[in-house]
């Protein structure tokens, strides 16, 4: 079993940044990826970045140029950045860590953005 333990959510206004924290009760190497995801309030929950084991990123596009994801295998540890924050990018943020044949979550630390 894994734990993933999120921080770093909170209230910012629009244009501010957040700093969101996921860390791992045990090494993040042997996943295949760690990915942060968000569930907006009515939507269903959406990939927002993602980065392999090997270090390639993915991005939504609504993140792309504003978010930065990034890993420290030595703390066992996943972080986004967020720039340029918006009110649509309020929402419930989830760490994800995929490994061969399950998916772990965190519980979710809430992001609100007010404009």
């Amino acid at each position: 079993q894994v734990q993933l333990v999120e921080s770093g959510g909170g209230l910012v206004q629009a244009g501010g940044s957040l700093r969101l924290s996921c860390a791992a009760s045990r090494s993040i190497f042997s996943f295949n990826a760690m990915g942060w995801y968000r569930r907006a309030p009515g939507k269903q929950r959406e990939l927002v970045a993602r980065i392999t084991s090997g270090g390639s990123r993915n991005y939504a596009a609504s993140a792309k140029g504003r978010f930065t994801i990034s890993r420290d295998n030595a703390e066992n540890t996943v972080y986004l950045q967020m720039d340029s924050l918006k009110p649509e990018d309020t929402a419930i943020y989830y760490c994800n860590a995929d490994a061969v044949s399950l998916a772990y979550w965190g519980q979710g630390t809430q992001v609100t953005v007010s404009s």
